[in-house]
């Protein structure tokens, strides 16, 4: 059962009690990512969940892992362009601890100029390696090129020049402007009691005081091309187009149309690109959301001969995808949608991340059934639908890296799409 709480100063509080489980996930979702940095912050979020770790009024770096890890626990955090989150998986009897341990890195963080020091040469060198890996780095140049100069567009990691320059009032002044009671939603799951976390949440945080939530930049798809030549063994080829918002009414035929069309082996990209003319190894589409857009990709790997017929092929694939999209896919589909994301949800930690994602854009947290009766309610006709949009779009976005002097550009792929 779902149980829900908010602190007399806006921190939310959300747990889901599962009787079978002997461990728990909890953690703090904070509404502080890449898209709420300026410009001359970008990858302030990312360095500060990183000195999240780094020692405390009370608790050194090491302290923090031991306390933690002495129960055989588990911690860790990540930074979206929305969020940022800090969690731990543990057993149901050391949830207090580590509720402890993640009130004290949130609240009482020192920011030693030392560590400062350490951790931003570790984040440098994840720069370095993100650079390094071709089928990561396309999907910033991918992003860079849908949403240019926009804070949503911006590498959740920032550049090297940015990282270089953050202090100590750099963190500080990030989380005085940003981590509020209101913009924290504390979730968990798993063998939790709700009203002892409530306690103890207040006791912890209690004493925050309220602040307006900070004003983010809205998103304005552009859509341009970015085309880097490198010597690799393979071009990487992504593609996207701009997607609905989660809020948006299209957002289910949208996960559903990505699914059908690239989403596993049976998918019409799989089918056409990869078992029948062997053009790749890796291909596949996706549907993401943001609070106020959204995005549908298209990603494969294919070598320098055979990228412009990749390329064309998967156009054509999207032109046929609206006229003749059948039942039978769009039924697969939905079964594929709902059963992964009920296979992912006998984690506590799945568990908890959908309640502090829903909670986030609902304010709610729809139970099961109702996300289920959505997926259910996509129509094939709803599908072939949004693929007529996809086609008549103006504006899509194309990243290119490697071996790609051959790759047809943006504009012929848009006249292929239109024709």
């Amino acid at each position: 059962m779902i149980q829900f709480s908010t602190l007399s100063n806006g921190l939310r509080v959300v747990t889901e009690r599962m009787p079978s489980m002997a461990s728990a996930s909890i953690g703090i979702w904070v509404n502080a990512g890449g898209r709420h940095e300026r410009p001359e912050q970008n990858g302030i979020a990312h360095f500060l969940e990183h000195m999240a770790f780094k020692g405390t009024k009370t608790r050194s770096a090491l302290q923090i892992a031991e306390a933690i890890e002495d129960v055989g626990g588990y911690i860790n955090a990540y930074t979206s362009r929305e969020v940022t989150a800090y969690y731990a998986r543990v057993l149901g009897n050391d949830v207090p601890l580590a509720l402890d341990v993640i009130g004290d890195i949130l609240m009482n963080p020192v920011f030693d100029q030392r560590e400062i020091e350490v951790e931003r040469g570790v984040i440098l060198q994840e720069i370095g390696q993100s650079l390094d890996t071709p089928d990561d780095i396309i999907f910033d140049w991918l992003q860079e090129a849908a949403y240019p100069d926009q804070a949503i567009g911006r590498t959740i990691l920032g550049p090297a020049e940015k990282v270089a320059g953050f202090g100590q009032s750099d963190l500080a002044g990030f989380v005085a402007e940003h981590y509020g009671p209101g913009q924290m939603i504390l979730s968990a799951a798993g063998d939790v009691d709700h009203d002892t976390i409530v306690k103890q949440a207040e006791g912890i945080f209690g004493h925050m005081v309220p602040r307006t939530d900070a004003l983010i930049q809205p998103a304005s798809w552009k859509g341009a091309e970015h085309r880097k030549t490198k010597d690799l063994e393979q071009a990487h080829f992504a593609l996207a187009f701009e997607g609905p918002s989660y809020r948006s009414s299209d957002l289910y035929a949208a996960q559903v149309y990505a699914t059908a069309l690239g989403g596993g082996m049976s998918s019409r990209l799989f089918q056409k690109i990869r078992e029948e003319k062997g053009l790749c190894y890796t291909i596949f589409s996706q549907a993401g959301a943001y609070e106020d857009t959204g995005m549908m990709t298209i990603y494969a790997g294919t070598s320098a001969e055979e990228v412009a017929q990749l390329s064309t092929l998967t156009v054509d694939e999207l032109k046929r995808a609206a006229e003749d999209m059948s039942e039978v896919e769009v039924a697969r589909a939905r079964a594929q949608i709902k059963a992964g994301m009920l296979m992912g949800l006998e984690s506590p930690s799945s568990r908890a991340e959908r309640m502090a994602r829903n909670l986030s854009v609902w304010g709610r947290v729809p139970d099961l059934e109702e996300t289920a009766a959505r997926i259910d309610a996509v129509t094939v006709e709803a599908v072939r639908a949004y693929a007529g949009k996809l086609i008549e779009a103006p504006n899509s976005a194309l990243a290119l890296y490697g071996p790609v002097e051959k790759a047809p550009n943006l504009e012929e792929l848009r006249r292929r799409l239109a024709a």
